[in-house]
């Protein structure tokens, strides 16, 4: 959630573009170039692939962008850390997609205060699967809220939406 593989995947795969907000240094570029790998700068939103899109930046700090899946059962919400706020990356997706659920928000979602949770249920997010960065009390008020609609998951951890493997 803060490049901290990318230079390993790179060393692994090259034949990839790493679509990286505008804002990030030259030094991340820097390094995706002596990688040999390709990148694109992103400040708006931007569709990456076939149902993927980059919601573009949003202020942090740092700034950052998350991924949002168009997805057969609603759209799936991946951040990284979630810096400028889950409720505010959520609200962006809801604009660039008026007429498309949330099925599934995952990721970081930055230590938000407890009543985050009810904010989520509000905004008819249908299943969370919140990361280590979202702290251990908004975790467990989100599985007693969330139940079955809670989903565990970590490093390695594959999930299956529909058949559809994320």
């Amino acid at each position: 959630d803060h490049l901290g593989g990318l230079k390993g995947f790179l060393e692994e795969n090259k034949n990839v573009t790493v679509f990286i907000p505008s804002s990030f240094p030259d030094s991340i570029r820097d390094m995706i170039k002596n990688q040999q790998a390709e990148f694109t700068d992103v400040s708006g939103p931007q569709k990456i692939s076939e149902n993927i899109y980059s919601i573009g930046e949003l202020s942090g700090p740092p700034k950052e962008q998350s991924i949002i899946i168009n997805s057969k059962r609603g759209l799936i919400i991946i951040t990284g850390c979630a810096h400028p706020g889950i409720i505010s990356i959520i609200k962006r997706a809801k604009k660039l997609f008026p007429d498309q659920k949330i099925y599934l928000v995952m990721g970081g979602f930055h230590h938000p205060p407890l009543s985050v949770v009810q904010k989520l249920r509000d905004l008819g997010i249908k299943k969370i699967a919140p990361s280590h960065c979202t702290g251990d009390q908004v975790i467990e008020v989100s599985k007693k809220e969330y139940r079955d609609n809670f989903i565990e998951y970590g490093i390695g951890k594959t999930i299956e939406i529909n058949g559809e493997r994320y």
